[in-house]
């Protein structure tokens, strides 16, 4: 014993050092190793076994808890039988006796070694262990003890690691399931028992004046007059230790109920229960009177109470969540959701003690929970240094405690709730003539405009969105009843949209607008009042998608209204020596221009948003409300540009002149989204010939025209921009060219001394310019589209734009001039920008559209072929030409003709040697390998052409990815390269598979009979182990698509059947990606990697079962030959999908199971 004496010493004093502050990390290293040494020697258990029973540092407890787990899950197999019996013997007894005195971390951990235990041994050697759970639990003494016993059991063996068999998985899931009856009982038993217990105590509160309310709709929502009855009986005060006993048994039900089938085993008196208990988050009174006194003893005890309602809501959320409901179940179900609307109208009744928002202010409770545990933690704060390292450990292992439920309000649950009933359940539940639907959207109408936070109200918003989209696609499935769904729901929706429509305007709701952040930007590049008002216009969308006629009769007014104002500043501004200003200046009139710019704003873009639902076939139906929206816009536009606002000064100008300034531009914003109205109704102006619609073209164009100019705001000028582009590429009216205003932006933009316009900008403004003369006129037939006017005015406008970009080629009699590289580089940038754009935008156009194109950019294109070997050292200008001419290819390659084309590619494999590859790819960082990738792309298009053309160029392309590119990019762990290059292997393979295999009329008549002709064999051959080599590797991304990739042709082409792939790569494939698996190193992809080996095992599943799998098998090593024959006895000669993946999934996670039990035996075992 004085061995054993010294050790613990010694231990406690290493501990100590380890975690004392001075000590540095090389010593920590050292007593690390010399801990994880202990550890591994033989008999380590019973000096820890001694460490437990005999210290009180919690450090030397964890330890001695950490050696004991590692033992049981990872080498228990060696261990000696009586050794077993010892461990099974002495650890329940030392929680038994000291489980009251441990700290809660220490308890926990014990329990999971115990249950660690449980998960190898239960019931063969190990038989009492679930019996001893539910004689702890059914003990009163013990049954905190046990509840957290249960808990743990069913976290770790219902749903168990990877270090188990599947035998012994389905084993003890199994068992569990046998218990559950019984498990549930018991719990049922204790939740009611307090219930009742302290329901018989619980004074009578005097009758309320709003007591008899529970009116029509309670009566509605809850069937029996017994249920409300029930649900009314007052909250009872419970002392401490029975809350505690409450919030573990509702934990265990959580989490039983994850995995547990729904079935009779959910009884109504259980489920009733859970509700009883859900209670307790929406009663204010009962916590306030916890903590009336102030202490923070009462303060804690009346958290725990509300945290009894979250995990009650926990629970049935878990069983909200389940959508596979049987029939039998279907009535629990409706139960269940009219209790908890009893609880959702008990939340938001408003009565004068309580408005709804503050009640549910009480009941989002973080805020007071935050503070009372910094109040806690100060208190305790060299405990908590202490053992912060031991409560990282619990943590991972899933500890009971206060923090980790608190920080979730019981308000978060109630709207999972919600959500969960509204997407998985309404389908099933409407149906019910006891559901009252429309109630409960009056509720939920409620519940969501009084939530407390932001956060709170977008979920309530995504509950509704959920809810207007379920109910348009029943609409769309059952259009008969449509008028008859709609008059059930019509009030429900216009309350709905008036709401939504005050809460994003400042009008109504500026206090709380304000709070809104408009400047960090989140993860999906919006700012927070972004997002607010997104999610806002989506509900009011759909509404109007319901209900056109009411959504546009109530956002129309509104819009008015801001507009007047808007329109009315006209009569405010007055001229100063320096400009115009604005001459309003009293504090609260600024304050309320300013809500009032905002407010506009906002419904600009919910106009804008509603565009979609003027067009298709209710154009003629809604023709006169959008003309009228339509013309407001114009107008609008139209003034803001003549008036110039974004230029006024004004008395805050940090403030009013970005609002003057956003109205506009969402202005030109709502009149662009209009632009396939104006498209549509341009078809009909042609044939009716109506001057309205030139009107309102033309007053458009004097709009945008004056803020196409550098003098203009960037987000301004990029809104003018757009516009225009939607008239050129969307409206194309036939006499937008000759518009004033229009000849005008063409004067400007040719100009040579005219500044440039920011990048951005000028790109768009010359898209629109070339769109004008490019793109055909709806509705007039070819002789009438003006083609060689057109022709000859948009290479007019090319050369103008590429006036300086043509002087930079070099040639015989005037040699280059000398410029400043850094020059060069930006007349490159510019002009290759420009015209890469205008190539992508008419790319999908008609032919005689790229015709004229190509026409007015042949010079260019010649310019940049010419300059671009003095550029391939340059790798950022390397980069803006492929990628120009990359978009070249893929949109005028016709065009550009044979004989250029080939010039092109050939130039391009010249430039390309190995010695530049490897320069740009190894030196010049991600521009180098941009520039590469660019590159393959460009061959990915050449390799995709039909016909016989190109087909010369595959051996040099093969040989370049094969002999260049691919050595070079092989064992780089980099991806950077290597998905461009086996896209173009397989773009290759697909669209050129009679380079490969010669397929002859007799072949594909007697398939079957006759195999293909094989060419170019070795080519194929090192394509294909450049894709068995690609799954060698870590990263994920590229063995997703190349194994999408060789499923693809194996669908299309018949790869896996191949002679060449079947008896000289097929077993070899599938042994590389079962090695995969077995090495979880692409988990991720556990199911594609299963189909993909089915597909290859189904070519030749005689082969796989007689010849493959034994010589896998073999060839596994970690295994013993015994365990080799059960892994081949296991895989069930099944010859359908899911089988026969189900049986790789088994094989691979029990090979990993063999191997972890061998690992774990003591050197020298004799294995049987």
């Amino acid at each position: 014993m004085a061995s054993e004496e010294a050790s613990l010493r010694a231990l406690e004093s290493l501990m100590t050092e380890f975690f004392h502050d001075c000590t540095t990390n090389e010593r920590k290293r050292e007593i690390e190793e010399l801990l994880n040494n202990f550890a591994q020697q033989i008999g380590a258990w019973r000096f820890c076994l001694y460490f437990l029973s005999s210290t009180r540092n919690d450090y030397v407890m964890m330890y001695s808890l950490t050696v004991f787990e590692n033992l049981i899950n990872k080498m228990w197999l060696g261990v000696p039988s009586q050794d077993k019996m010892e461990i099974r013997s002495c650890l329940p007894k030392l929680l038994l006796a000291h489980h009251k005195t441990l700290p809660y971390f220490i308890r926990n951990k014990l329990c999971k070694v115990i249950v660690d235990i449980g998960r190898q041994d239960w019931p063969m050697f190990y038989h009492d262990f679930f019996t001893n759970i539910l004689q702890l639990i059914q003990s009163p003494v013990t049954t905190p003890l046990g509840l957290i016993m249960l808990k743990t059991t069913s976290e770790e063996l219902a749903c168990p690691r990877e270090d188990l068999s599947v035998a012994r998985k389905e084993e003890l899931r199994k068992l569990l399931l046998d218990q559950v009856q019984t498990v549930l009982g018991l719990l049922t038993g204790i939740l009611e028992t307090v219930w009742d217990k302290h329901s018989v105590t619980a004074a009578t509160p005097p009758p309320s004046p709003t007591s008899g309310e529970s009116g029509d709709l309670l009566s509605n929502l809850l069937q029996s007059p017994s249920s409300a009855k029930l649900l009314n009986q007052p909250i009872p005060i419970l002392d401490a230790e029975s809350e505690y006993i409450c919030s573990l048994a509702l934990e265990c039900l959580a989490h039983l109920f994850s995995w547990i089938p729904l079935s009779a085993s959910i009884t109504p008196s259980l489920l009733t229960t859970i509700f009883h208990f859900a209670r307790f988050g929406c009663d204010i009174r009962a916590r306030k009177m916890a903590s009336v006194n102030g202490s923070s003893q009462n303060c804690v005890l009346g958290q725990e109470r509300g945290r009894l309602g979250v995990l009650a809501m926990s629970c049935i959320n878990e069983l909200m969540s389940k959508n596979c409901v049987p029939m039998e179940f279907e009535e629990y179900l409706l139960r269940m959701f009219q209790q908890t609307f009893y609880l959702l109208q008990k939340i938001t009744k408003d009565n004068n003690a309580h408005t709804v928002k503050s009640r549910l202010e009480e009941l989002d409770e973080r805020s007071e929970v935050v503070q009372e545990l910094r109040l806690l933690l100060m208190r305790s704060q060299e405990q908590e240094r202490r053992s912060v390292e031991l409560r990282g450990a619990w943590k991972q292992k899933g500890g009971n405690g206060m923090k980790g439920c608190l920080t979730c309000s019981y308000i978060e649950k109630f709207t999972d709730f919600l959500r969960l009933f509204v997407s998985v359940h309404l389908r099933r539940i409407e149906s019910y003539s006891q559901f009252p639907v429309v109630e409960f959207l009056t509720l939920l109408f409620k519940y969501t405009f009084h939530q407390p936070t932001h956060e709170g109200y977008f979920s309530c918003l995504d509950i509704w969105t959920l809810f207007l989209d379920y109910l348009t696609s029943k609409i769309k499935s059952r259009l008969g009843d449509k008028e008859a769904v709609l008059n059930r729901y019509e009030d429900a929706l216009v309350l709905l949209l008036s709401e939504v429509l005050n809460r994003i305007q400042f009008r109504y709701n500026q206090a709380q607008l304000e709070e809104l952040d408009d400047e960090t930007l989140d993860d999906d590049q919006q700012t927070e009042w972004q997002r607010y008002l997104r999610q806002s216009l989506e509900v009011v969308a759909r509404v109007m998608e319901l209900l056109p006629t009411h959504a546009f009769s109530t956002l129309f007014p509104v819009l008015q209204d801001n507009l007047e104002v808007y329109l009315g500043l006209q009569q405010f501004i007055v001229t100063s020596g320096s400009g115009h200003r604005l001459n309003i200046t009293a504090e609260n009139d600024c304050r309320r221009l300013h809500c009032s710019l905002r407010d506009l704003s906002s419904l600009l873009q919910a106009v804008g948003r509603l565009a979609e639902y003027f067009i298709g076939d209710v154009f003629a139906a809604r023709f006169s409300d959008a003309l009228t929206v339509v013309e407001r816009l114009v107008k609008v536009t139209l003034y803001g540009s003549q008036i110039k606002l974004y230029n006024i000064e004004t008395a805050v100008p940090s403030v009013l002149k970005p609002d003057l300034i956003d109205v506009h531009a969402q202005s030109l914003a709502a009149l662009q989204a209009y632009s396939h109205w104006l498209a549509q109704y341009c078809s009909e102006a042609h044939r009716q010939n109506t001057q309205q619609f030139v009107t309102l073209i033309s007053t458009t164009m004097d709009a945008v025209t004056p803020l196409i100019s550098t003098k203009v705001q960037d987000k301004l000028l990029l809104s003018a921009c757009h516009l225009l582009v939607s008239l050129a590429t969307t409206v194309r009216p036939v006499f937008l060219v000759s518009i004033p205003a229009v000849q005008k932006v063409f004067n400007r933009i040719t100009d040579a001394s005219a500044q440039r316009l920011v990048d951005k900008a000028q790109v768009l403004v010359c898209r629109a310019l070339s769109n004008i003369l490019l793109l055909p006129w709806p509705n007039l037939p070819e002789n009438e589209q003006q083609w060689p006017v057109r022709s000859i005015n948009h290479a007019s406008l090319i050369s103008a734009l590429s006036r300086d970009y043509r002087n930079l080629k070099p040639n015989a009699v005037t040699p280059q001039r000398k410029m400043p590289v850094d020059d060069t580089k930006v007349i490159i940038h510019q002009t290759l920008s420009v015209l890469e754009d205008i190539v992508e935008n008419i790319s999908g156009e008609s032919t005689k559209s790229r015709q004229i194109c190509y026409q007015s950019l042949q010079e260019s294109v010649q310019v940049s072929l010419a300059l671009f070997p003095a550029f391939i050292h340059q790798s950022d200008v390397t980069d803006e030409m492929l990628s120009f001419f990359l978009t070249l290819f893929r949109g005028l390659r016709v065009q550009m003709g044979v004989p250029f084309t080939e010039q092109i590619i050939q130039t391009f494999l010249n430039m390309f040697t190995r010695e530049q590859l490897a320069e740009s790819i190894l030196h010049e960082g991600s521009t180098g390998c941009r520039v590469v990738e660019k590159f393959l792309k460009i061959l990915q298009v050449v390799v995709q052409e039909p016909g016989q053309v190109f087909k010369p160029f595959l051996p040099s392309i093969i040989s370049l990815c094969m002999e260049q590119v691919y050595p070079i990019i092989a064992e780089r762990p980099s991806p950077d390269v290597k998905a461009e290059l086996f896209e173009l292997l397989f773009r290759t393979l697909h669209h050129n598979w009679r380079y490969f295999f010669k397929s002859t009329v007799l072949a594909s008549v007697q398939r079957g009979i006759a195999e293909e002709q094989m060419e170019n064999e070795p080519q194929f051959s090192a394509i294909m182990q450049a894709f068995g080599q690609s799954f060698l590797q870590p990263d994920i991304h590229l063995f997703k698509q190349n194994l999408f990739y060789l499923e693809t042709l194996n669908t299309k082409q018949k790869l896996y059947h191949k002679k060449i792939f079947r008896t000289t790569m097929l077993f070899q494939f599938v042994n590389v990606l079962l090695q995969v698996l077995v090495h979880k190193s692409h988990d991720l992809l556990q199911e594609e990697i299963g189909i993909a080996i089915y597909n290859m095992a189904s070519v030749d599943f005689d082969g796989f079962f007689a010849a493959f799998l034994p010589e896998f098998l073999t060839s596994c090593d970690g295994v013993d030959a015994n365990q080799k024959n059960v892994l081949g006895r296991n895989f069930k000669m099944d010859r359908d999908l899911p089988s026969f993946t189900q049986n790789v999934h088994r094989l691979v996670n029990d090979l990993r199971y063999y191997r972890l039990c061998n690992d774990s035996l003591p050197p020298g075992t004799v294995k049987l």
